[in-house]
Formats: structure tokens, sequence, C-alpha cells
């Protein structure tokens, strides 16, 4: 009998899952619904060249409806999930129709963090997460406008880079001490502060929002007011203070769910023949010995492949070393791992150059890397992680050392050095991912979308 994948969602992960399941050789029916009345699309260019002007809306297509159609995958776009009955293995559209699945997929990504004061449902109040969100702004991001961006996390720059570099005027609120202070070291949050400053964009520090008024004075447009009093005036306000997964379908089903829905490292949640991918998949990652949920292309493409895979019989499991990325003005921002509890910042290159690496260690050991400007920094960073290699301070700071060459270090690590003395690592052995007995650790890293 001829089986039938659901896959509930239409971003990067659904996308993905579906066109590696006929690529992994499934014949059965694929349905993927999307909420979306378009085709599923890349979301990294809303921020940047897409809401720029510069890319054409076809293009951010991941796939051309042609292409759907030639590899029998059915979409049905625009329509949304009222809910699961797992013991049927049936899902209840909105539209009133119902579906059998043999396997679902959860790639039901996440949606904005809303700000929470007075005003904030003002309509000229945006928050820039999908097509409609850009198409709603651009009618007012014209050169002169104001602009006033609330939130320092990678959404939040790149609009801003893109707004200054189109003459709109721009200022930029950011909570916290520097901008990008929850996922990078302050050396690298004071570079791209500095940065944006001088490219013109007002930006302040430390500054929340306490609400968001008509502007009588003027006659149109809001003024921004920050907890010191402040009064920022704009003609758009842009929102982008971080995600929250799309939890709610999967727990009703009786998904376990903790930050995202528990996933083991083949993709399956708790429940059979129900699996997850993407923003909202919390998953074991065997690099950092601790559960994740990431947001960013990279996870939700390799998950999208990896349920495909575990649905075809065909179990590669899950274990990436994250990765991200960031385009700001003529910069790139790539950062591989998570600096997560890291005691020692190491700064390769000259920051004032626009052109160097900050490596992150604990006890010695590379935890992550945000390279600028230094792809061959973040490709070596990545095969370091991936294979567990050592790497010293000193070395990662000397640059007559090629990049190439760092992972060669000929030093022990912490892994041969335990397994000379024949001593079990703390929580298990190294190689050994945490698995579906682990579902319910509570993960502790979250990052926002950099991509």
């Amino acid at each position: 009998m001829t089986e039938t994948v659901v896959i509930i969602g239409g971003g990067q992960a659904g996308a993905q899952a579906a066109v590696s399941l006929r690529q992994e050789g499934f014949e059965g029916r694929v349905v993927l619904i999307g909420d979306e009345p378009v085709l599923p699309y890349q979301r990294p260019p809303l921020s940047k060249t897409f809401l720029a002007g510069e890319l054409a809306r076809e293009r951010l297509f991941i796939k051309p409806a042609a292409y759907y159609r030639k590899v029998n995958i059915e979409q049905r776009l625009g329509e949304t999930v009222k809910a699961i009955d797992s013991a049927q293995q049936v899902v209840a559209l909105k539209s009133g129709q119902t579906l059998h699945y043999d396997h679902l997929i959860l790639a039901t990504g996440g949606r904005v963090r809303q700000l929470e004061c007075p005003g904030a449902k003002h309509p000229q109040v945006h928050y820039l997460r999908t097509l409609a969100d850009v198409e709603a702004m651009q009618n007012t991001f014209t050169a002169g406008a104001r602009l006033v961006v609330i939130g320092g996390g990678y959404v939040g720059l790149e609009t801003a880079a893109v707004a200054v570099q189109h003459g709109l005027n721009v200022t930029l609120l950011v909570a916290r001490p520097t901008p990008l202070g929850r996922v990078t070291s302050p050396e690298v949050g004071r570079f791209f502060e500095d940065v944006h400053r001088q490219a013109g964009v007002t930006l302040c520090c430390n500054t929340g929002v306490q609400s968001i008024e008509e502007d009588g004075a003027a006659g149109k447009g809001v003024a921004v007011v920050t907890d010191s009093g402040y009064r920022v005036l704009a003609d758009m306000v842009v929102v982008g203070i971080g995600l929250l997964p799309n939890v709610e379908l999967a727990e009703s089903a009786g998904v376990a769910c903790d930050d995202g829905i528990l996933v083991d490292q083949y993709g399956r949640s708790n429940i059979d023949n129900i699996y997850a991918a993407g923003d909202c998949a919390n998953h074991p990652n065997p690099v950092y010995q601790r559960r994740l949920r990431l947001e960013s292309v990279q996870n939700a493409v390799d998950q999208g492949k990896t349920v495909a895979a575990t649905i075809c019989g065909k179990d590669k499991p899950y274990a990436q070393v994250p990765w991200f990325w960031s385009d700001q003005y003529d910069l790139k921002l790539q950062t591989a791992g998570i600096n997560s509890g890291y005691d020692q910042a190491v700064v390769r290159g000259d920051i004032a150059s626009r052109s160097f690496a900050v490596f992150y260690l604990r006890e010695g050991r590379l935890l992550a890397v945000d390279a600028v400007n230094r792809p061959a920094e973040f490709v070596v960073a990545r095969n370091i992680l991936s294979k567990d290699l050592g790497v010293s301070a000193e070395r990662l700071r000397d640059e007559s050392i090629p990049a190439k060459a760092l992972a060669d270090a000929p030093v022990p690590t912490v892994a041969d050095a335990l397994a000379i003395e024949n001593t079990p690592v703390k929580g298990g052995q190294v190689s050994t991912p945490p698995g579906i007995e682990k579902m319910h650790q509570s993960a502790d890293i979250k990052h926002e979308r950099v991509a």
C-alpha cells in the first residue's frame, strides 16, 4: 500500500524534507502544507537584498512550481492545520478537510516575538519574518524616511544596514550594552556598533522601549518613547527581538516539547511516525553534548535531509557543527559553533582592519569562532570542531601560521587524554549522542536566526 508523508510547514525545513524524500527514493504520496499562499522561499534575503529591492520576488523561491509538479509533491498553500490526531494518524485542516498520514513531519518554524508596550499594535510597527511582512514595508522604505529599528540582533542590524545605505534616517535601539550581545563577545559587539555609527546609524545601547505614540505635532508618523523618556520620531518602526518556536500544534497532539519539539538525532519525536525539523526542533547535538534549538538555514536544511532519510530507512544521524552568517555593508560575519560558556576570547587579526576572527575557548578547548571577512578561519574552525581537534590559543593568535594549518596543531584532545587513562567521560562517551531517552532535558542555548 502506498504510504503518505504529510509535512506541516512550507519553509526551508519543510521544503527540504519534501525534496529529500524524493531524492532518497520515496515513491509514496508527499503533501506539503504551508500557511503562506506562496511557494516555499528563502528567508535570509528578506532582511538584505529583497528588502533593498535588489532581488526579484521569484528568485526567493527555493524551487519553481514546475519542480514540485515534476517530482509529484502536492502543495496545499495558504492552508492551516487545525489539529493532529496522532492515534488515528490524521491531520485536520482549517478548511474542513482531513488528511491521513503514515509519517508526519512538523516543520512549523517560529513566529516573531511581539513587542509588549502601549502602542505596539500601531499599523506603522512592522516585523520582518515573512515575504508579506517585507512587501508591507516597501512603500514606506524610501530615501528620507525616518526608521526606528528595535532590536540589536542580526535581523535588526541587517535591516539598519540596508536602510541607511538606501538613504533612510535610521535609529537603532538596542537593549543590551552592545549589538549582538546575546551571541557574540563584547569585542565583536563593539565592532559592529562602531561600523553602524560610522555608516550614519544613530545607535542607542542599553535602551528599552516604553511606548509607541502618535506623533501629533508632525501630523503623521509615530514617536518611539524609550525607557529614559527620549522620544524618537519615525515614519516606520521595525521590530526584531527574537523568535518563538511554533509548538502549540505539536503539544496538543501529545508531542513532547521543551523550547521546541523534542527529537532524537534522527528527527524522531516521542510519538511514532511524527518527526520535526528546523527552527521548531530541539535536538541533541553530539558536538556540544547537549540539546540545542537552532534558527538557521543550515540547521533547517540538514534536519530536513535527516528526517527524510529516517523515513526512507536510511538512518543518518544529525551531528553537525552549527554555523550562521550575516551580511552587513561590506562585511560578512560567519559564525561556526556556539560560544556559550567560553572563558577566553582570542582575537586573530586587527579588528580595525575590518578583517579578523575571534575564537572562543573554554578550558583551552575551541567552542566557536566569529569570523569577519575571514572565510579561511571560519572553515578551519568548523573542521576543528567537527573532528574534535586540539588547537592552542597561541596558534590561533599567531598570524604567521596560515589558517589552514591551525588544525594541524599537535595538541591532544580531551577525548584522547581520557582514552589514554581509560577514564570514562563524565555524562557518557563523547561519541555517543544523547538519544530519545534524554528528551526531557531542558535546552539552555537559544540562538537568534543568523542568515
